[in-house]
């Protein structure tokens, strides 16, 4: 692809392993930014499509997902005198896929030609600026990029910026690559604008340095609401040239909002870029759906929001809901209890979502400070069931501190969560800047380190000026690994039963009969169970459908008295046909459809 016909283009380049059927956001937003505030040019590089096209969807799907196999590909690059500790690494990360682990040197050899075939079949030379978006998984690639294309034409500046890049992160880059001239750290569109413009009047500021805010502040944008609907058309011309006839519907990235309204989880640090929570207007987040439905075709569109914002979120499901066009939503959620506001989303397109669920042990979750309870958990698993909302999610294991009382309440209550759609096993990992990270002894953490994974790839004279997204620790280990196998057991039964089940036919459902309840219970390989429900109980049951302390339910049913209620909710209880926390209690059968 040849240079735009202007001296004063710059290019931006999003490397593997973002994933292959969506543009860049970051891209996208950048471009539409730059161009809708200045005379400068910008032309993007998507050169993961063409990874995906040389391996394989299938392959760099799996890649993609699983990090530090697709990192060891690009630092065997980068690095040809660590491709053995690469490879090593590479075949641990793979062990779940034997196939793909047997295939490092035939994916290292394609993605090495892939690269060189495109840094010396792209016109470098000609821009005034090459910007690198650096994100989750994006690091070795990008690095290797930058270094061949350095080779080719020393003199076009490099600036790398994204969420690897916030902080200390972005530094330690510039000082152990020279080809990296300038580092972004934090929200990019001001900074990247005004380094632009520095450029082009020839005061730009001395190379190996982070870029500073104009007016010494964040440049951060105070109102999103002014920031144009960003701009994926040069992804689809290259799908176009990759993929012709475009083999797959590419998903569009949205953005709501930036930071976390919540921002108080101890383990989370995906939002050291934002300075401060700020959010859109439904109105303006529904303008540039029906934008990019109407430029591109779209029907498939995904947030990428650490949490939706609370008032404008219902705002924004009730007009797209009156459109009447299929469009898919994607999402990150907290948990949400009340199952009305769920039908509303799921009726207005939103089918899948991610709830930071994370454990089902309440001491555990205070450590967290995630804020939500076990019972609030399982009732948002529960009403996205109900809704025919996918929910995707996350139990973290062998937290550091956690202790085997919370192993062991993570695992009885498992038994209640049964019913719904699995969720994953997700080891802790020590993110940069994270709460934890900042005060490690509060979490029976020793010493916090260097990740083992980075020593493999990187070389130490290179490791040793690197301040990195991930780091070690040294603490109790060990002794969390055995505490929470059993818990990784349990999550692969889980899994199991559900690839095993009809999905027309839930777990725990029932049928109302009007005077009585029959509640079909699937448990494992054994028959189903009927439980029947008559008068009274039918209808505590149905009362207990959201989450209802005892003092609602002595209220709604005066005549029974409590020591009865309590007796009845512990008989269900024992069944897992409803589950209690201090005197909250929470039906989980579904209505069968």
């Amino acid at each position: 692809m040849a240079v735009s016909d202007t001296s004063s283009t710059i290019a931006l380049i999003s490397m593997p392993w973002s994933l292959f059927n969506r543009p860049s956001v970051q891209l996208g937003a950048l471009k539409a930014y730059i161009e809708n505030n200045s005379d400068i040019a910008v032309d993007c590089f998507h050169p993961y499509l063409s990874t995906a096209k040389h391996i394989g969807t299938d392959i760099y799907t799996y890649l993609s997902k699983n990090s530090w196999s697709g990192e060891a590909i690009y630092a065997a690059i980068l690095f040809p005198e660590r491709r053995e500790q690469a490879a090593r690494l590479f075949h641990r990360s793979c062990a779940d896929n034997p196939e793909i682990a047997g295939k490092f040197d035939a994916i290292y050899n394609s993605l090495e030609n892939q690269l060189n075939e495109w840094t010396r079949s792209t016109e470098f030379k000609g821009y005034r600026l090459l910007g690198f978006s650096v994100c989750f998984s994006q690091l070795f690639a990008s690095l290797a990029a930058a270094v061949r294309i350095k080779e080719i034409t020393p003199a076009t500046p490099v600036v790398f910026g994204g969420s690897s890049c916030v902080g200390n992160m972005g530094d330690s880059m510039s000082r152990a690559f020279s080809q990296i001239d300038y580092v972004i750290k934090g929200e990019g569109e001001k900074k990247l604008l005004n380094l632009c413009r520095a450029l082009e009047k020839g005061n730009a500021p001395p190379s190996q340095t982070s870029v500073a805010a104009a007016d010494g502040k964040t440049n951060a944008i105070a109102d999103l609401n002014t920031l144009p609907t960003p701009d994926y058309h040069p992804y689809f011309n290259e799908l176009e040239h990759v993929f012709p006839g475009k083999p797959f519907s590419p998903v569009l990235p949205i953005e709501f909002s930036r930071g976390c309204w919540w921002r108080h989880c101890t383990f989370c640090n995906l939002n050291l870029q934002w300075h401060g929570y700020r959010r859109k207007s439904a109105a303006k987040m529904s303008s540039e759906v029906k934008q990019l439905h109407d430029r591109l075709h779209s029907l498939d569109f995904t947030f990428c929001d650490n949490a939706l914002p609370v008032s404008e979120t219902d705002i924004f499901f009730s007009t797209i809901r009156k459109w009447d066009i299929d469009l898919h939503f994607f999402a990150e959620i907290r948990a949400i209890k009340d199952p009305q506001k769920l039908s509303l989303y799921r009726s207005g397109g939103l089918t899948t979502v991610q709830v930071g669920i994370e454990s089902f042990s309440n001491s555990l979750l205070a450590k967290m400070n995630k804020g939500t309870t076990v019972i609030e958990n399982l009732a948002v698993m529960k009403h996205c069931a109900e809704n025919s909302i996918t929910l995707d999610g996350n139990l973290i294991v062998e937290f550091p501190g956690s202790s085997e009382q919370e192993a062991a309440e993570t695992l009885a209550n498992l038994e209640y969560a049964l019913p719904f759609h699995p969720l994953s096993a997700a080891t802790f990992f020590l993110g940069s800047g994270s709460a934890i990270d900042i005060n490690p002894s509060e979490f029976s953490i020793r010493a916090v380190t260097a990740h083992a994974h980075y020593n493999e790839l990187f070389p130490s004279a290179i490791m040793e000026k690197m301040d990195l997204l991930i780091k070690d620790y040294r603490g109790d280990k060990s002794i969390q690994r055995m505490r929470w196998q059993p818990v990784r057991e349990m999550i692969r039964k889980w899994q199991d039963v559900h690839k095993k089940r009809c999905k027309d036919s839930p777990l725990l459902s029932y049928r109302d009969g009007g005077s009585f309840l029959v509640i079909r219970q699937v448990r494992s390989e054994e028959a189903p169970l009927l439980h029947r429900l008559r008068g009274k109980s039918r209808k505590i049951y149905l009362f207990c459908r959201v989450i209802r302390n005892l003092d609602e339910i002595t209220r709604q049913f005066p005549e029974l008295p409590r020591k009865t209620l309590l007796n009845f909710f512990d008989d269900l209880s024992k069944k897992q046909l409803l589950y209690q926390e201090n005197k909250q209690f929470l039906a989980l059968a579904i209505r069968s459809h």
